[in-house]
């Protein structure tokens, strides 16, 4: 390996990290200490990695980094919420949410420069598509968290800052359609050498890529969230386009065997670092997301729609107040129709929650991520033309 070269050490998970060390002479208990230095300590300097033999930490000052996107911008709520944009190079940037709360912190990590699916509510979709991140630049978005907000309890507590407890795929871009590169971050998420987090404390949101649930749930199954947004397939092919490809029918009997096979409460753990291995989903319902979108899909017929959807698919409904960006050309729900919305679904016998705020003073609630995306699809200059 050249000198001009080196790897970004946060691309590997356990496996891969065993691998790269064998190229270089070192003996597998090399990559588990080897993890916890990257990930549990966030550590980015060989020098520090003190049980590693100091042989070992020359060579990988000379064939590897650790290298997460660099800050553009931190911005904080009034509500408390934190909103990063990091580079990920020529000309592009991700955006990073971290929402603090009393009893854990979640993370919201982008998984594309962009997003192609161009979803009508979303200011991600707006901004068209560039490409993929690398697994580095995925899991950087953790361990670069992790490090401004502070690895210790007693630094937390001295801040009230909180660490990452929960991480969602929900950021800029599909995670399923960034595949590989989104399954290999989220089993260094779950390995108990790098963040040790519950699968049950790890959600993917799909906009419903139906051949990647299944292979998710094959490779590494997590908590499933998918954006549904509409009641119907003639006014979710407006809202969700992929629903074009792949229909209610089809997503929801994705969503079925998702859930197959879902694990007892009395199943025994598995062995540390293979969580992921296990099969069944960590939970036995799905989340559906559904934004409010005034005169548009929150009515009552469409929640009573909603109820027969619920017959097919254990689930929960996490209603989300649509939260505006410049020309959207939608509206959020009344607070009184969102309320007689949900009733409809709680007087059911269903789950019904809605999304509180967060972040919407600094553009880093639902839906509202941009970042910086070079779009390659051209899908703004196209739209520019067409309101000219």
């Amino acid at each position: 390996m050249s000198l001009a070269d080196p790897v970004n050490l946060l691309g590997y998970d356990l496996r891969g990290l065993t691998a790269f060390l064998a190229g270089i002479g070192e003996k597998p208990f090399r990559a588990r200490q080897l993890m916890r230095w990257l990930h549990h300590f966030g550590e980015a300097d060989f020098e520090q990695m003190t049980d590693l033999a100091k042989s070992l930490r020359v060579a990988l000052a000379r064939t590897a980094v650790v290298e997460a996107p660099k800050l553009l911008a931190d911005s904080v709520a009034a509500d408390g919420t934190r909103k990063w944009l990091l580079d990920v190079g020529a000309g592009n940037g991700i955006e990073t949410v971290f929402i603090p709360e009393v009893s854990r912190g979640t993370l919201c990590i982008s998984s594309q420069v962009g997003c192609a699916l161009e979803c009508a509510f979303c200011a991600t979709g707006r901004q068209g598509f560039n490409r993929n991140l690398s697994v580095a630049e995925i899991i950087g978005q953790l361990w670069w968290a992790n490090r401004a907000l502070g690895r210790d309890a007693r630094a937390d507590k001295a801040t009230g800052e909180r660490i990452v407890s929960n991480v969602v795929m929900m950021g800029m871009g599909e995670p399923l359609t960034n595949f590989d590169n989104v399954v290999t971050a989220l089993h260094i998420m779950l390995d108990d050498h790098a963040y040790g987090l519950s699968r049950r404390r790890v959600t993917v949101s799909t906009s419903g890529v139906v051949p990647n649930i299944d292979r998710l749930r094959q490779e590494c199954p997590v908590a499933l969230a998918v954006s549904l947004h509409a009641p119907n397939d003639a006014l979710r092919d407006r809202l969700v386009p992929i629903n074009r490809k792949w229909p209610l029918k089809e997503l929801l009997a994705a969503c079925v065997r998702y859930l197959d096979s879902a694990p007892r409460e009395d199943e025994k753990p598995t062995p540390h670092g293979v969580k992921w291995q296990r099969q069944g989903a960590p939970r036995d319902f799905i989340t559906f997301e559904y934004v409010m979108l005034a005169g548009v899909n929150d009515r009552p017929e469409h929640a009573r729609q909603l109820l027969d959807i619920a017959r097919q698919v254990p689930c929960k409904y996490n209603l989300i107040p649509f939260n505006p960006f410049p020309d959207s050309g939608f509206e959020r729900s009344s607070p009184e129709a969102i309320r007689r919305f949900q009733e409809i679904l709680m007087n059911a016998g269903l789950i019904a929650t809605v999304r509180k705020t967060r972040g919407d003073d600094i553009d880093g609630a639902c839906g509202q991520l941009a970042g910086q995306v070079k779009d390659r699809t051209r899908r703004a200059q196209r739209r520019a033309e067409a309101s000219a």
